[in-house]
């Protein structure tokens, strides 16, 4: 089957939910270049229209929590219904349906003559492993409030684990959600790391005196941590930017040494990472887009060795190709140790390997890999379906 012939199939690409043009968004906007035919579907849609062009014109088809009273800006409150509502979508008619997934997307209903791949960025985080943690950081972990908020978890882990089964394939964004994924669901998946648009950053092999780390200003990215570590080095600078609900309490946490900048535009946040002696990653993200870009910039990472932090920094025991330094405990004094090591051992880092290695992660890599592994599934799916070997199938 060529790809001229898949171009004729009914396919459609089904998102959790579009708010933001974040990080999976970045993914579904490269399913859609694989895919230009495919429909769009989704819980709600409320994108700016000046953060669309990702969707090429196409107009998601959403579910009836789209129209439900401040939907627009509660729409996390209607979690209970997305179960419900993502399964009232109507794929009957699809020869192929990919789901991109960290949250409802994947409990799309399909029949037996329908390849479901899912693309998974996660398991529902706050559901498994990561309950008691979320539940804490918002605190809803007691009274009578947190009993709800646990039940509901209950009955969103019992739903999570039986659309498991409607999946055909699972492909991973990194190994460490790979694992995840075998430990909830005990299914196997093939990984395909996400797009990261490294052509937009240029390497600078000048850099400053001072360390950078840029992110959304909430609890479980550990900004917070990050600058009580510095302020604990007086003579180090750091440099902040982003925005969020908890910057004015990071902010009461800050030193001298530390400044915040707030949100900036891509040109300012590029301009710092290129200057930047070091990138500062505290998260255990599931594979973390901003390492990659700082990489791409030919800038070090003093990075959390955990998540796919692990799988994108080459970094302990690695002199030859090193491109970061790892410390392994959430704490201000495993952080300051590393960027004592960092100093160390920075001029046998070379910025023209951590460029290098940042393109492992092109936007071109993953539209080749995913591009290719549907095209591979739908055949190997639809030769089953004739019982026939896939030579056969290819001549039928």
């Amino acid at each position: 089957m060529s790809e001229v012939e898949i171009g004729k199939l009914r396919i459609a690409i089904v998102h959790d939910w579009l708010t933001v043009n974040g990080g999976a968004e970045k993914v579904l906007g490269q399913m859609i270049e694989c895919l230009p035919n495919a429909d769009i579907f989704t819980s709600v849609d409320f994108l700016p229209s000046d953060e669309r062009s990702f969707l090429n014109g196409k107009k998601p088809k959403t579910t009836f929590i789209q129209k439900l009273p401040f939907a627009k800006r509660m729409y996390r409150n209607y979690l209970p219904l997305m179960p419900f509502a993502i399964e009232q979508l109507d794929l009957s008619h699809y020869d192929l349906v990919v789901s991109s997934s960290h949250a409802v997307a994947k409990g799309i209903l399909t029949g037996p003559n329908q390849l479901h791949i899912c693309y998974c960025h996660t398991p529902i985080r706050y559901a498994w492993d990561l309950q008691h943690q979320y539940l804490k950081e918002v605190a809803l972990n007691k009274k009578f409030k947190g009993f709800l908020i646990r039940y509901f978890l209950h009955k969103i882990r019992l739903w999570d684990s039986r659309t498991s089964n409607g999946v055909d394939i699972f492909i991973s964004n990194s190994k460490f959600i790979s694992k995840r994924i075998w430990k909830v669901y005990r299914r196997l998946s093939s990984v395909i790391y996400p797009p990261v648009s490294v052509d937009f950053f240029e390497p600078s092999f000048l850099k400053e005196d001072f360390y950078l780390t840029a992110s959304r200003m909430v609890p479980y990215k550990k900004i917070d941590l990050i600058v009580e570590s510095f302020t604990k080095m007086p003579s180090k600078r750091l440099i902040v930017i982003g925005d969020g609900p908890d910057l004015e309490k990071i902010k009461s946490k800050a030193g001298d040494n530390i400044i915040f900048m707030g949100y900036q535009s891509f040109e300012v946040l590029k301009r710092y990472m290129q200057g930047a002696k070091a990138f500062i990653f505290a998260a255990e993200e599931d594979f973390g887009i901003t390492p990659v870009e700082a990489q791409a910039c030919g800038t070090p990472v003093i990075a959390y060795g955990s998540g796919g932090a692990l799988e994108t920094i080459h970094g302990d025991g690695e002199s030859n190709n090193r491109t970061g330094v790892f410390f392994y405990e959430q704490t201000c004094d495993a952080i300051c140790s590393a960027v004592n090591k960092f100093e160390k051992v920075a001029s046998s880092i070379s910025h023209e390997v951590c460029r290098e290695n940042s393109l492992r992660f092109s936007e071109e890599r993953f539209r080749n890999e995913f591009k290719e592994f549907v095209l591979d599934s739908f055949i190997q799916f639809k030769a089953s379906n004739y019982n026939l070997d896939l030579d056969q199938y290819k001549n039928f």
